[in-house]
């Protein structure tokens, strides 16, 4: 568990997303679609489904690749979402008369380019927290009262790591090229896994039983089954059996581990989240560019007005090192996890190139409200952050059984 910006201060307690309304999101766009152009920007709802299951159904309805559609963000699949999708050579009209279950197309305008990964500027938030502690109201305000001048640690959290809690562990051992270890880590581990049978069959892989393995695991494992039915035919060939992997999801595994890498420095520079240091790599927070502190001193108002925070690592075979006391904190990362920023230049597309991001970021348009069923919570956060930040601050706890979209 990452320890708390905030561990003096009693959480709320209580539960999140018991039903779909009680978590509730709405992307920031960074631009407005211009009116023309042959990419049609359609703002969807949807509930009950994921960002790529509503492209999946979208495309299929409009008869188009899902390769073509452009989205900003990922959305979980629990809760109201609200998010823009971009569409070729589809005309609006087509798009505001969709019917399917679980998605509305609210508005339909033309534009000139594809919508890319990261083009939003961030993400509007309404969560109800439900059987709260008494008093609820008034810790929630005192904790929101830190966050707002210090700023919100920007961790990634658990939700990064899969619903077996591997997917950094995989990552991990794909850096470090051991292929064996890297399988192991895909399978999981038994004893995070509560299905009966599920369980069983990842005990015989890790017995060596492939074949009793491969017949138990259920059909919803496709990515362990490919692995299992590759190794019973080869058992040592752990390099080829991964080789079934997408290299989708291996990019996703490592990513984890840089998530997980970077949280790490993250919880080690926690009381200092609002202070550069000399040597730090400040992160603008106007545009997203960053620079080397030389006078921590001199850069102190600026730290304090929130224009700069101070950035950590996502590291990567490019990704620009910091100097001083900051450098050999992130140093002793890398050297405990005994792996290089090279060991990050991966072949076959996998090379993670590395790049930094704010240890804190701003709480905007925070608003809280008590009522009988509990809290509710408004506020917003820029890209790339995630909710459960906020929320375990306030609750002192695991926000819940399932997370906060991007």
């Amino acid at each position: 568990m990452h320890p708390y910006l905030t561990p003096e201060l009693p959480g709320t307690g209580g539960v999140i997303k018991e039903t779909q309304e009680d978590f509730a999101v709405t992307e920031m766009p960074l631009y407005l679609p211009q009116g023309d152009g042959e990419h049609t920007y359609a703002e969807i709802e949807k509930r009950g489904m994921t960002t790529l299951e509503a492209i999946r159904r979208l495309s299929r309805h409009l008869g188009i690749a899902e390769r073509e559609v452009g989205y900003a963000g990922m959305k979980d699949a629990r809760g109201v979402t609200r998010q823009t999708l971009s569409f070729p050579r589809v005309d609006p009209d087509r798009l505001l008369s969709v019917s399917l279950a679980g998605i509305r197309v609210l508005s339909a305008v033309c534009h000139r380019n594809k919508l890319k990964p990261g083009h939003l500027a961030g993400n509007r938030f309404t969560i109800r927290v439900r059987d709260v502690a008494e008093n609820a109201l008034k810790k929630a305000e005192a904790v929101v009262a830190v966050l707002s001048a210090r700023g919100v640690p920007n961790y990634f959290g658990l939700q990064r790591y899969g619903s077996l809690g591997n997917s950094h562990l995989i990552g991990k051992e794909l850096v470090r090229g051991d292929f064996k270890a890297a399988a192991d880590a895909l399978m999981g581990n038994p004893a995070t896994i509560r299905d009966e049978q599920w369980r069983s069959a990842v005990e015989a892989y890790h017995r060596g039983d492939f074949q009793a393995s491969l017949e138990m695991l259920p059909g919803h494992c496709r990515t362990e089954r490919e692995l299992v039915a590759r190794l019973l035919k080869r058992p040592e060939a752990h390099g080829k059996a991964l080789e079934s992997v997408s290299p989708r999801l291996k990019k996703l595994y490592l990513s984890a581990y840089q998530s997980y890498l970077f949280d790490r420095v993250l919880g080690k520079r926690l009381n200092t989240i609002d202070t550069v240091m000399d040597g730090d790599l400040a992160f603008r927070h106007d545009n997203g560019a960053c620079f080397i502190v030389e006078d921590a001193a001199a850069e102190a108002e600026r730290t304090e007005k929130f224009e700069i925070s101070p950035s950590g690592p996502m590291f990567g075979c490019k990704m620009k090192l910091p100097g001083g006391a900051p450098l050999s904190m992130e140093l002793d990362e890398l050297n405990a996890e005994g792996i290089s920023l090279n060991a990050f230049n991966l072949p076959g597309g996998l090379r993670m190139e590395g790049e930094r991001r704010p240890l804190r970021v701003p709480l905007g348009d925070i608003a809280i409200e008590a009522d009988d069923d509990g809290l509710l919570l408004r506020f917003s956060l820029p890209k790339g952050a995630y909710a459960t930040s906020v929320l375990r601050e306030i609750m002192k706890g695991a926000p819940g059984p399932w997370t906060a979209g991007r």
